[in-house]
């Protein structure tokens, strides 16, 4: 397995400098620079507010590309590819989304989603769990899709950092990200932790998905099981992000009696 670079792009953060005020003449120098970054600070976020629902898909799918470019994508000659395509198979389009639902060669075991449909395994999951077991975390993902969870964190993480450079290019409308800032918005919209509502929402999404595809359920609760025995050992990037596995499959074994 190739060495893993997922976790990697969260380090790719902005630089972000205080300026101090001055003595003397120096003062009214430093007030002026400070009013100035203040209006620019006020322009960027009043832009990010009226971002559209499609200009935040193209955003989604630039920081989309940027991570499969840093990651080894397995394909249909590749057991991880195969095993994938056959267990997803008509989920190209599922409860009115295009999906795009790929295996990282990685050995994080981890799962994340992006608001323009986007859905990548890694292969250390896939390694610890069994098809209906991969299938309910697929479910959960496309759930945080569907909620438009990412969505409205992305708008607040627009809004929140003056710093982010947005541009439109020169032949189109589409408003571009920065390069050095895909990583950043990767690591404070897709992998930070979503809130423990969010979280429940994704995983009731993930129940019913199970069932509309007549799919195990139970093995949304055995998939938290399993990450909870692992636990013990540390070291499982999904428990960074996600509630405590326990409580999670006590929550879903309840829903299904």
């Amino acid at each position: 397995m190739n060495k893993t670079k997922f976790l990697k792009s969260r380090g790719m953060m902005l630089a972000l400098v205080a300026g101090v005020a001055g003595f003397g003449l120096a003062a009214p120098i430093q007030a002026q620079f400070n009013v100035g970054n203040a209006i620019k600070s006020a322009k960027k976020v009043a832009e990010a507010a009226s971002y559209s629902d499609e200009e935040i898909i193209v955003f989604f799918s630039q920081i989309s590309a940027d991570m499969d470019s840093k990651n080894p994508i397995a394909t249909m000659d590749d057991p991880y590819g195969q095993r994938l395509a056959a267990l997803t198979e008509g989920l190209d389009n599922y409860d009115g989304l295009d999906l795009d639902i790929k295996a990282y060669l990685v050995k994080d075991v981890n799962a994340f989603a992006m608001g323009d449909g986007t859905v990548r395994i890694m292969a250390g999951l896939m390694d610890q769990f069994n098809d209906d077991e991969v299938r309910c975390v697929i479910g959960h993902e496309i759930g945080h899709v569907k909620l438009e969870h990412g969505k409205k964190r992305m708008k607040r993480s627009l809004q929140q950092d003056a710093a982010l450079s947005v541009a439109g290019t020169a032949s189109s409308d589409v408003r571009r990200l920065a390069n050095s800032e895909l990583g950043k918005l990767f690591g404070d919209v897709v992998t930070a932790q979503h809130s423990q509502k969010a979280e429940r929402n994704s995983d009731d999404y993930a129940l019913e998905f199970m069932k509309a595809n007549n799919y195990d359920a139970e093995a949304c609760v055995t998939a938290m099981e399993k990450l909870a025995t692992m636990s013990s050992g540390g070291g499982i990037d999904l428990l960074k992000t996600h509630p405590s596995p326990q409580s999670r499959a006590k929550r879903m074994r309840k829903k299904l009696s």
